[in-house]
């Protein structure tokens, strides 16, 4: 009886998980299926990205997940990375919002944009008082009973004010999506805030009853069954590269091919469905195939498939990304730096979204403690071209604005620029029923799944999730 073969395409978080779940399923079961993970690169990780230079760890791509999504904390404690996890620095938690000239403390007590506690919101100088007002109106102000799909910005300007829009919402958003509110399916990237207005009638009321549950279930804080305390946002001690080095050392290296990319994807031969044909020569039989691949990557190969299925896939657009890394002797810095870091809203006009002091949030980021590494975020929908800039023009804009921002004018040890022109998936209005169609569509091509953060979350855990449920089914459909 021949072999089952399913073909992952896509090396980054969500191949890796998807291959590993594979491998996992085979070997405890004892079954007759075989896997090959193709990745165009010379490298397994995607846009997860760690270098030490100079002693400094520095993660070019994500910095962190979100622990309370156990996809990431899951898959550490199966291959090994589960003693590497790494809480933020709390003794020095604190985010900042750069408005009007200066920088705001961001109040304590905010879900996400939503405040939990009275006297933060009434200390701030972030906002004016007519904003603040308008905020409280959301006490009063009755639920939207129709469902269909709307903005972000439309939400949170109906709930909270345009204030709120501007000088909160839209720079939190921006600095996780890189997304532009009045373009944002509220349902599909914020499905918990519509919830909160459909349970509670307010996003205050919700956010204060989610408050006190927490307080209830977890009195104490604590790490639970983590060996290191959890936080809201977790990463890994050698940086997020340890958890897609850890997955990819698991992996059987035969299995694994490198620095060839997939050219087509056609009918097979020999009873198999699929025929997933390399850049350069080749092609592998497979009776299952998961495309773990960007949505334009995705819909290019679905192309010769299914035209349809290709074309929704391609509706699923992606903003550029930009991160600089940038290291100094603390000695060199003005005092003054407080918090991890500080959100620039596009109200502001300036090309910065967002920085982070990575040596502050990450313990060990920088070597000694006498050195200073942050990371700024540019890009996005609203400076597309700049991910075409050379690496010269996009560090001179970001210390250009260092300086005018937070004071930082030294030379840089060392400045390193990473860029993806198609760096983060952009869930726009109609995103649901985006998904929905393309789910539906594959019922077309049996053997065929998607998977990535370009339908039900962008996150690490997310992708995590994705990739091994697509190996769950690739391996249910090849036993059927």
């Amino acid at each position: 009886m021949r072999r089952k073969h399913v073909v992952v395409v896509g090396g980054g978080i969500t191949g890796l998980a998807a291959a590993y779940r594979l491998q996992e399923r085979a070997r405890e079961a004892g079954l007759a299926v075989d896997w090959t993970l193709v990745e165009r690169e010379s490298r397994l990780g995607g846009k997860i990205v760690t270098e030490v230079v100079d002693d400094f760890i520095v993660d070019g791509g994500p910095d962190s997940f979100l622990s309370e999504k156990p996809g990431v904390i899951d898959l550490a404690r199966r291959v090994g990375a589960a003693g590497r996890l790494l809480p933020t620095n709390e003794s020095e938690r604190g985010t900042f919002i750069y408005s009007r000239g200066r920088l705001h403390r961001l109040p304590d007590g905010l879900l996400m944009m939503v405040p939990t506690r009275l006297w933060p919101m009434v200390a701030t100088g972030l906002l004016s008082w007519p904003g603040k007002l308008r905020m409280a109106m959301d006490l009063f102000i009755p639920p939207r009973r129709d469902r269909a799909d709307e903005s972000l910005e439309s939400f949170v300007v109906r709930r909270l004010g345009r204030e709120a829009l501007e000088r909160i919402a839209e720079p939190l958003v921006a600095g996780i999506h890189a997304s532009e509110p009045s373009r944002m399916s509220v349902r599909a990237s914020f499905p918990r805030f519509v919830r909160m207005e459909e349970e509670h009638g307010s996003l205050i009321r919700a956010a204060l009853a989610a408050r006190r549950r927490a307080a209830a279930a977890a009195p104490g804080g604590g790490a639970g069954d983590l060996p290191v305390p959890r936080t809201y946002f977790m990463s890994f001690r050698g940086g997020m590269g340890d958890l897609t080095a850890s997955v990819a050392a698991r992996l059987d290296p035969g299995r694994v091919v490198l620095g060839r990319g997939v050219s087509e994807i056609a009918p097979g031969r020999d009873g198999a469905p699929y025929a997933v044909f390399l850049e350069g020569g080749g092609r592998l039989e497979a009776d299952a195939v998961i495309l773990a691949t960007p949505s334009v990557d995705t819909a290019r190969l679905l192309e010769g498939v299914d035209p349809e299925i290709a074309g929704l896939v391609g509706q699923i657009p992606m903003a550029p990304a930009i991160t600089v890394s940038l290291a100094w002797r603390r000695a060199d810095l003005p005092p003054g730096l407080e918090g991890f870091g500080f959100l620039v809203p596009a109200v502001e006009r300036r090309r910065l979204m967002g920085v982070t002091y990575s040596s502050v949030k990450w313990e060990g980021r920088a070597p000694d403690g006498k050195h200073f590494l942050l990371r700024a975020f540019l890009g996005g929908p609203r400076d597309r071209g700049l991910v075409q800039a050379p690496d010269a023009h996009v560090v001179r804009i970001v210390r250009q604005e260092l300086k005018e921002i937070a004071g930082i004018a030294a030379e840089p040890i060392f400045a390193r620029v990473y860029r993806w022109e198609h760096g983060i998936h952009q869930y726009t209005l109609g995103h649901l029923e985006r998904v929905a169609a393309i789910e539906g569509a594959l019922a077309r091509l049996p053997g065929l799944f998607l998977a990535g953060g370009a339908y039900h979350g962008i996150g690490i855990p997310d992708c995590i999730r994705s990739g091994e449920g697509a190996a769950e089914a690739a391996l249910a459909f090849v036993r059927a």
